[in-house]
């Protein structure tokens, strides 16, 4: 089984075999917005975070939410710096 890593950036090949879908349903898939991506040149970069959303909204969910709390700590612990 592949693992979808978040912060891994992906090209819609790649994005394809991980999600088992065709060219077409990628494309339609980034037209309609339902993934976000970053072009590049001629050529569209998924970041994996994306990709976990659309599959598994509450594992986002849990990730996003870890994020942020870590994120304040941080913010915490070095605001006396």
């Amino acid at each position: 089984m592949v693992e979808i890593k978040p912060n891994e950036v992906y090209t819609t090949a790649e994005a394809e075999k991980l999600l088992k879908v065709s060219n077409s349903t990628m494309k339609r898939l980034l037209k309609k917005g339902l993934i976000r991506a970053n072009k590049v040149g001629k050529q569209y970069r998924i970041l994996g975070h994306e990709l976990l959303r659309l599959v598994s909204p509450k594992f986002d969910e849990k990730t996003t939410d870890a994020y942020q709390k870590a994120k304040m700590r941080l913010i915490h612990n070095t605001k006396d710096w």
